[in-house]
């Protein structure tokens, strides 16, 4: 246990302006310093590669036994790990989740940070499991911890960090960020809603703000358009991967570069320009027998129905369109693993099929109901079974984060516009909506990041530096209109600006195409 006289030499070094090094000093003593109701474990770790020494913290709360007695060799509680560093900047990161959650990732804040993670610059980190073990769909059928994952454990882990923080560096955190994508995107957007006051700059990225009831559904209406046009095995099966072979996919890729590439000045593999590509994917209908050159009438007819947007009989829309990005139809993008699989079995392994499906019968229907499938969803009957649920895990509904602009909160929101799960269209109608709104301008700023399909990779320059553009937002006010970003897998040493919305990065006509020097936010 840290002494008072060590507490009081600590307080003294901030007064004066120095930076925190508690290399040598055992982190044990925080077990005994856990807030009400926390059990904690801790360990001192050394520096290694790009990490640097710091404690870690791992505890747990809210244990109990859930309904019909689920948890009792295991009860239910509330995880989080938070890694505290020798070398502490004065800053904590929320490092956000995805999925169905159940699981504690690393507390090393990874995303929107480039090559070098929020723990290597000096930020203490913490991450949490949402209140449940286990990366299904199966706590859906307790309500606690629905209640949990939606928002209640977020609160008590955010509040626990600081006060664990507080205790080790004997003063609180002088900034508070939150970077999270997907599921975390969706998380970042309820820390704005629900609980203002915990961050001074989120970054959410690919936010999933209507997954309950929107992107789910997007889902299970593209498996049944692109389950109808699937061919067949001997016995009449229908192989779900098959409905678009990777060589259609590369027909789909080259017909949005040809109308669309040029757009921003530079020909390279890119559509910067999104907003003024008018693609029609039936100009690639096959003028005779099906070839690789193009696509029958049945695959362009399935994916204009996709790209236009889920719907009921009455044609209402139950979710957004999608922008026709070329990066969907390169190999290196996640597309293909979401949408179509790769079993060449008539039992489906598309992402949509065994993850989301899992969510929709676990947790976004109530009551639960493992009989219902993606591919016999009713788009009449079945929307209406997620409104239970829909009302406190989505975020699309707050157009205005009051209270996050009262406390001076910064948003950044960011997408890749080859994203198979949550459409871009969606983040850009809503961004548009809180910056109509009064003071909306000057606390949020949306990136779009062309050819990057689900949270990073794919055919775009999807390595970019947005925590230093947060925290320079945050503490310095210099909000951010141009990041720079790297290619990696398919563009390597390639760089581009991303530009704030609804700016587009574009040629300026001279210069080598793989410098972001000779492109401007126009």
């Amino acid at each position: 246990m840290m002494s008072n006289q060590f507490l009081f030499g600590l307080t003294m070094l901030f007064s004066l302006g120095f930076t925190l090094n508690v290399a040598a000093q055992d982190c044990s003593g925080l077990t005994s310093m856990a807030p009400a109701g926390v059990v904690l474990k801790t360990e001192s770790v050394a520096a290694q590669n790009i990490l640097p020494a710091f404690c870690k913290v791992t505890g747990k709360m809210n244990e109990r036994i859930g309904v019909n007695g689920k948890g009792e060799s295991t009860p239910y509680h509330i995880g989080f790990e938070l890694r505290l560093p020798a070398n502490w900047n004065g800053r904590l990161l929320y490092q956000g989740g995805g999925g169905n959650d159940g699981i504690i990732r690393p507390a090393v804040g990874p995303q929107a940070t480039a090559d070098k993670p929020a723990l290597s610059r000096g930020f203490a980190v913490v991450t949490t499991d949402a209140g449940h073990q286990g990366p299904t769909a199966d706590f859906g059928f307790d309500p606690v911890a629905r209640v949990d994952n939606a928002y209640n454990a977020h609160d008590k882990v955010a509040i626990t960090a600081k006060q664990i923080l507080q205790s080790y560096y004997a003063k609180p955190a002088d900034k508070s960020y939150f970077i999270g994508c997907s599921g975390g995107g969706r998380q970042g957007m309820m820390f704005t809603q629900r609980f203002p006051h915990h961050f001074d700059g989120v970054i959410a990225m690919a936010p999933a703000m209507r997954v309950s009831k929107g992107a789910t559904i997007a889902a299970m209406w593209d498996s049944q358009a692109l389950m109808a046009i699937a061919p067949k095995n001997a016995e009449g099966q229908a192989i779900l991967s098959q409905a678009l072979t990777n060589d259609d996919l590369g027909v789909l890729r080259k017909g949005i570069l040809d109308k669309c590439d040029a757009l921003d000045g530079a020909v390279d593999g890119i559509v910067a320009n999104a907003a003024a590509c008018k693609f029609d994917v039936k100009a690639l209908q096959c003028k005779g027998a099906k070839d690789a050159s193009c696509l029958s009438d049945a695959q362009a007819s399935a994916l204009s129905k996709m790209f236009s947007g889920a719907k009921n009989s009455k044609g209402e829309a139950l979710y957004t369109g999608w922008a026709w990005d070329a990066g969907i139809g390169h190999p290196a993008n996640d597309w293909r693993n979401w949408k179509l699989g790769t079993s060449t079995t008539v039992v489906p392994n598309s992402r949509h099929i065994f993850l989301m499906q899992d969510a929709l019968q676990g947790y976004f229907v109530t009551p639960p109901d493992r009989s219902l499938t993606a591919l016999g969803f009713d788009f009449d009957k079945d929307p209406a079974r997620m409104d239970a649920h829909s009302w406190m895990f989505d975020t699309a509904a707050d157009t205005e984060l009051k209270g996050f602009k009262a406390r001076g909160g910064k948003l950044l929101i960011a997408h890749g516009m080859a994203d198979p799960i949550f459409s871009p269209l969606e983040s850009e109608a809503y961004f548009n909506k809180l910056q109509a709104s009064t003071g909306g301008k000057d606390m949020s700023r949306l990136f779009q990041i062309p050819g990057m399909g689900h949270c990073q990779g794919g055919a775009a320059t999807d390595s970019w530096d947005g925590l230093q553009a947060m925290v320079d937002w945050v503490e310095k006010g210099q909000a951010p209109e141009r990041i720079e970003a790297k290619g990696t897998q398919v563009f390597p040493g390639r760089t581009r600006p991303l530009c704030a919305y609804p700016k587009v990065a574009t040629y300026k006509g001279n210069g080598s195409i793989e410098d972001a020097a000779n492109f401007s936010c126009q």
